[in-house]
């Protein structure tokens, strides 16, 4: 079940007992219960019929008790329950006891992030027969481009492709952090306009010259010069630049190489690797420059700098500047 089709159930006026949103991306758990909390009990009714609870501030027989209150003026008593992952795991064999024999009138949201109840649970078997389970799952890097435009699509305006890299790069596959940055730059532009990197770098603050997604195609290139512009611009803004992400966005990059190498037909590559059609001259660049073994050996060098900003092989005196200037050339060399 996608989010889409359980908020069209609920528009339907169609509602479960319980229901479990759960999984390893927050966005769409947020985007279902927001929705839930703002449309489900009239706004002036929910004084009386809402109940917003949250895990670490509450336990399963407080949960449960506010579920087996009748509504006093609307259809349903909702019970939106926020951080239930906060909720102590062996209270929740309380909430199998009451499933067993729920208040219809009753709707019972759990609220549980970054991580999933066991499938095992009698709570988790208990909610699976009773209600609703909506698991989401983190997108795949090479999906983050696709969802930026549709993103973007949905809510009437364009993006171009050098904006979408360059937000996919510097930002991963954190959506709730996408789509919040999005959002900041909607209003700023017409309805239908386009979202360029220029205004990325204005009101995002990645820089369309000196992020992740240009060092990337430095690095693709073997173009020392650029290489050492970027990676000295990254040094000296470590707070905007993180070592962590950029080691990630690497890896992601030496990834989609090793499979356009692999690639029977080239022009694949749009759908393989999520890109434009207009990047894939860049990955058949950065696949000459780099085959099969030495991609191996770069992502063996990144492993290695991952360590060391981890402290293994790094007393504390070498910056994470450093351990980048030295991987990136290791890399390009």
């Amino acid at each position: 079940m996608t989010d889409t089709q359980l908020i069209d159930d609920l528009k339907d006026g169609k509602h479960a007992p319980v229901y479990l949103l759960t999984g390893e991306d927050n966005y769409y758990i947020d985007v279902v219960s927001d929705y839930i909390e703002n449309n489900i009990i009239d706004p002036s009714l929910r004084d009386f019929d809402q109940t917003v609870l949250y895990g670490k501030e509450t336990d399963m027989a407080t949960v449960i008790l506010n579920a087996k209150r009748y509504p006093m003026m609307s259809p349903v008593h909702l019970v939106l329950v926020k951080e239930a992952q906060e909720i102590d795991l062996r209270q929740w064999d309380a909430l199998a006891a009451y499933l067993k024999s729920p208040l219809p009138e009753t709707m019972l949201v759990f609220c549980y992030r970054h991580k999933k109840l066991d499938k095992r649970s009698a709570a988790y078997k208990a909610i699976s027969n009773t209600g609703v389970v909506y698991e989401t799952k983190s997108l795949y890097d090479n999906q983050v481009p696709s969802w930026i435009r549709r993103h973007v699509e949905k809510h009437g305006y364009t993006i171009n492709d050098n904006a979408v890299m360059i937000i996919a790069a510097s930002l991963g596959n954190d959506l709730g952090k996408i789509a919040n940055e999005l959002s900041k730059l909607f209003p700023l532009i017409p309805q239908g306009g386009t979202i360029t990197e220029q205004i990325v770098e204005e009101q995002i603050g990645i820089s369309k010259d000196y992020n992740v997604f240009e060092l990337q195609k430095a690095i693709g290139q073997r173009d020392p010069l650029m290489c050492a512009r970027i990676v000295n611009y990254i040094e000296a803004n470590p707070g905007k630049n993180p070592i962590m992400p950029i080691l990630a966005s690497l890896y992601s990059y030496f990834i989609k190489i090793m499979v356009y190498h692999q690639l029977e037909v080239k022009s694949d590559a749009t759908k393989a690797l999520g890109i434009a059609p207009t990047f894939i001259k860049e990955y058949a660049r950065a696949a000459d420059n780099y085959p099969l073994p030495k991609l191996a050996t770069c992502i063996g060098y990144l492993h290695q700098a991952d360590l060391r900003t981890k402290g293994v092989k790094n007393s504390g005196q070498v910056t994470e500047g450093e351990i980048l200037k030295e991987l990136v050339f290791k890399i390009i060399y």
